[in-house]
């Protein structure tokens, strides 16, 4: 599977949002070694410290469906933002630790633009296991 074909799966676990409080609908899709996709989307809660974001949602996802920090391939998200959309810092801190140092990230609009980048990009000087 390409860039593109990931981010197309983004975008319909987009369409899978539940955000009627921000009216900002996000999706992820997560894609795995044996080519199998894990999708999520943010869902919004009217007690807003219990949100979900996209990005966790199809990490989670793909682990309750028996994947591990090794199977993960890329990561794919999209919403509706002027440039490539970019994770929050929650998500980059469950990326950091359970997705793979090589793992690409792909940000991307609803406009077509795109922009990969990597877990060391996104989140360097990452507080890990071993900080503690």
């Amino acid at each position: 599977m390409d860039k593109e074909q990931l981010i197309e799966c983004a975008r319909e676990a987009r369409s899978l949002s539940y955000s009627p409080y921000s009216k900002f609908a996000v999706g992820a899709a997560v894609l795995t070694k044996d080519g199998s996709v894990y999708l999520g989307a943010n869902v919004e809660n009217s007690s807003y410290p219990v949100c979900m974001c996209a990005e966790r949602n199809a990490i989670y996802n793909a682990m309750m469906n028996g994947k591990t920090r090794d199977d993960f391939l890329a990561l794919a998200v999209i919403g509706d933002t002027e440039g490539p959309i970019s994770p929050c810092g929650a998500c980059r801190q469950v990326m950091s630790e359970l997705l793979p140092g090589d793992c690409r990230i792909f940000m991307a609009n609803l406009k077509g633009e795109s922009r990969e980048t990597s877990l060391e990009e996104l989140l360097p000087f990452a507080f890990d296991g071993s900080d503690l």
